[in-house]
């Protein structure tokens, strides 16, 4: 298998593919609440805080994972 083909490689991607969502939705939800929608910016940022727990879990797997090739 290539490397770039790994198991180790694909969840790094899908990660990566993680945190760039997370950045789009925050600014999104920073024009949203400057359009006066506080309540829709509380909902959207409920679950990125939930994405941003994860994302250390992932990180740590991720690292465990490489370590065995």
């Amino acid at each position: 298998m290539h490397a770039e083909y790994s198991l180790s490689d694909l969840l790094e991607r899908l990660y990566q593919n993680q945190l760039a969502l997370e950045s789009a939705l925050m600014e999104l939800t920073l024009q949203v609440e400057a359009q006066g929608h506080a309540e829709v910016g509380d909902n959207v940022r409920g679950a990125l805080y939930t994405i941003g727990e994860n994302a250390g879990h992932i990180k740590q797997g991720l690292a465990r994972l490489k370590k065995f090739p």
